[in-house]
C-alpha cells in the first residue's frame, strides 16, 4: 500500500505518525489488513484480560494466526479457558507453541528450573519456543497495557523488538475501559480470577493477589523478576 522505509526502526516511525492517536481495534485493522497482512500474528496466553484483544482480532480476521505458548506448566483451568474463547470467537488459527523435549531434557530433567533459575526456565519454555514460531512474520501484537506498571508505564503502540514490529494496541486503555470491553461484550472470564490470580502465567509462579495490590503482583512473588523475558529483547538471543 505504502512504499516501505528501509530500515526498521524507520518503519515503526512511519507506522506511528500514520496512525497516530489510534489504538484498539482502529489501530489494529489498518495493520492486520493492510500494512502486515499475512505476516502479523496475535501472541496470547488467554490469561485474565486476554478475552478483549481476542474479541477485537475475531472481528476484524477470525484466521489470523494466534500463538499460544504452552510451557508445560500452565494451569488446567486455562487450557479450558483458551478452549472456550477459540470456540466462542470462531478463532481459526490457533497455534500451539512448547519447548522442544530435548531442550526439556537438557536443561529441566528434574523440572525444578523454575526453582533453581526461572529466568533460564522462562527462555527454555517461552521465549525459544516463541523466537521460532515468529519466523515467517514480520509483525506481533502483544496484549499489555499502561497501566499494568513497571517498564510497561511508557508502552508506546508501536514498537521494534528483536527484527520484528511490534504493536500494543492496548497500550492507552485504562482498567475501566478493558472492564467495559468484557460486559459490552459478554466475554467470559478466566475461571481463576474469581479466585484472586489476577495474572496468570504457569501455575509454579502464580499467586493470588492480596487486595488492592498490583494486578501483576502475585507473577514470581518473592522476586525481583516482573517480566518473562519476551518483551525483554530477549528474543534475539533466541533467534
Amino acid at each position: 500500500m505504502f512504499d516501505q522505509p528501509a530500515t526498521l526502526s524507520q518503519r515503526a516511525e512511519a507506522l506511528t505518525k500514520r496512525y497516530h492517536g489510534l489504538y484498539g481495534a482502529a489501530l489494529l485493522r489498518p495493520l492486520i489488513e493492510q500494512e502486515f497482512n499475512g505476516r502479523i500474528a496475535l501472541v496470547s496466553s488467554f490469561g485474565t484480560e486476554s478475552a478483549v484483544l481476542l474479541h477485537m482480532v475475531a472481528t476484524i480476521d477470525p484466521a489470523l494466526p494466534i500463538l499460544f505458548i504452552d510451557t508445560g506448566k500452565l494451569f488446567g483451568e486455562t487450557l479450558r479457558y483458551r478452549d472456550q474463547l477459540v470456540a466462542l470467537l470462531g478463532l481459526t488459527d490457533v497455534r500451539t507453541v512448547r519447548p522442544t523435549a530435548l531442550k526439556l531434557e537438557e536443561r529441566d530433567p528434574d523440572l525444578d528450573l523454575w526453582q533453581r533459575d526461572a529466568d533460564a526456565c522462562c527462555f527454555t519454555r517461552k521465549v525459544e519456543p516463541l523466537a521460532q514460531a515468529l519466523k515467517g512474520f514480520d509483525a506481533w501484537i502483544t496484549g499489555r497495557k499502561r497501566f499494568q506498571g513497571g517498564a510497561r508505564a511508557q508502552l508506546q503502540p508501536i514498537e521494534t523488538d528483536a527484527g520484528f514490529v511490534k504493536v500494543n494496541p492496548l497500550a492507552r486503555m485504562s482498567f475501566a475501559e478493558i472492564e467495559a470491553a468484557f460486559e459490552n461484550h459478554h466475554l467470559p472470564r478466566h475461571p481463576l480470577e474469581a479466585e484472586g490470580f489476577l495474572s496468570i502465567g504457569c501455575f509454579t509462579c502464580s499467586a493470588r493477589v492480596a487486595q488492592g495490590a498490583d494486578r501483576r503482583s502475585g507473577r514470581w512473588q518473592g522476586t525481583d523478576k516482573n517480566e518473562c523475558g519476551i518483551h525483554e529483547s530477549m528474543l534475539s538471543a533466541a533467534l
